[in-house]
């Protein structure tokens, strides 16, 4: 889900994913551009963005666009446990955090190095969870569509992984009250589904990860709603190309801050910048595990090796400003300065001599 993955904490601290726990910005830097009255989710035309250089007092500008801007509903609601969380029938095996008890019984499990052994049933098994998260990113996708509600498309995503008699890990996942993450226009990560209607022009993220058979399976995807503007369509187009360039160098022996760096130099000579707050992660019978995989300029140490498998999910930002706050509850990340963010993600698996794609 929750898969920009876990907030990066920083080299030398275990790999969790968790919502901030910053508190949330009541004067949000967002409403000082140009708005209608609306308090959640406020239509942007032709927007400017006024940046002083404080070293030189020139001030330029910068374009992100026609989308409409997500905003908390005001009064503020802080945390989650106003919304009710959908249930799953009782005979779908679940992760340990969502069994009685949730995770203050089983606690997060014990990280280890996030390889599974290859050729035998473990492979196997991950590589069905791999391809059932894609047959579920495919649905989702159809369910986009001007006038339906991300409630909408929540429901019925948590509906047909549960045909499939699978679980929804992001659901009560460290809280999180839905079955998949619904992330639009300036929104990086984690949006929780609600009743807002999709609009002619957004783009959204949606992210979902199922637990078959004991394994999570992870991926996500960008989608473009009605007619999006040519900087939106952009944004999703360098998005889909930075994963693509990526994975194209996995393999094993290849050292993991290689992710980063492609990345990195895939966009110098664009006006994007990647999140460095949110990371791709090990997976497989542990929602969130070892190793880390950081989408910006690196030098964290490691190699990838056969058996190892893992997320890359970068969260591609327009404009240099990279930096993200929290909504009052808890999860949902924007923009700093409200600019729209993309997202796509797949599941990586090394192998003897080569890789596999198990979501794509």
């Amino acid at each position: 889900m929750l898969d920009a993955g876990p907030v990066h904490p920083g080299p030398s601290e275990p790999l969790h994913f968790h919502p901030s726990t910053s508190e949330a910005k009541k004067d949000n830097p967002c409403k000082a551009k140009k708005t209608s009255s609306s308090s959640h989710h406020q239509r942007v035309l032709k927007p400017t963005f006024r940046i002083r250089q404080f070293s030189t007092e020139q001030e330029f500008f910068e374009d992100f666009g026609e989308y409409s801007i997500i905003l908390p509903e005001e009064p503020f609601v802080f945390g989650v446990s106003h919304i009710r969380p959908r249930t799953v029938p009782a005979h779908i095996k679940k992760p340990p955090y969502a069994l009685p008890g949730g995770e203050q019984a089983f606690g997060i499990p014990k990280q280890n190095s996030g390889k599974i052994p290859l050729g035998g049933l473990e492979e196997s098994l991950l590589e069905q969870a791999g391809s059932l998260a894609k047959k579920v990113r495919q649905f989702a996708g159809i369910q986009v569509k001007i006038g339906a509600t991300t409630n909408e498309i929540d429901a019925a995503i948590h509906d047909f992984i549960t045909k499939y008699s699978a679980y929804p890990s992001p659901l009560l996942y460290q809280g999180f009250p839905r079955s998949c993450c619904t992330s639009i226009n300036n929104i990086a990560v984690h949006g929780i589904p609600d009743d807002r209607k999709l609009e002619n022009g957004d783009i959204i993220n949606i992210d979902v990860t199922v637990f078959l058979n004991g394994y999570h399976g992870d991926t996500s995807e960008t989608f473009l709603v009605g007619d999006v503007d040519e900087l939106g369509k952009e944004l999703v187009q360098v998005t889909n190309e930075a994963l693509r360039r990526a994975i194209a160098i996995c393999g094993p022996g290849r050292p993991f801050k290689d992710i980063g760096r492609t990345i990195h130099e895939y966009l110098l000579d664009k006006d994007y910048s990647v999140s460095s707050t949110f990371t791709g992660h090990g997976i497989g019978r542990v929602f969130h595990d070892n190793p880390a995989i950081l989408h910006h300029l690196n030098d964290e140490p490691g190699v990838m090796e056969p058996g190892h498998c893992f997320t890359i999910e970068p969260v591609i930002i327009q404009g240099r400003n990279p930096k993200v706050w929290i909504f009052p509850d808890g999860w949902t990340a924007s923009t700093e300065n409200c600019a729209r963010s993309a997202q796509a993600e797949h599941m990586v698996l090394i192998t003897n001599d080569g890789i596999k794609v198990l979501t794509r």
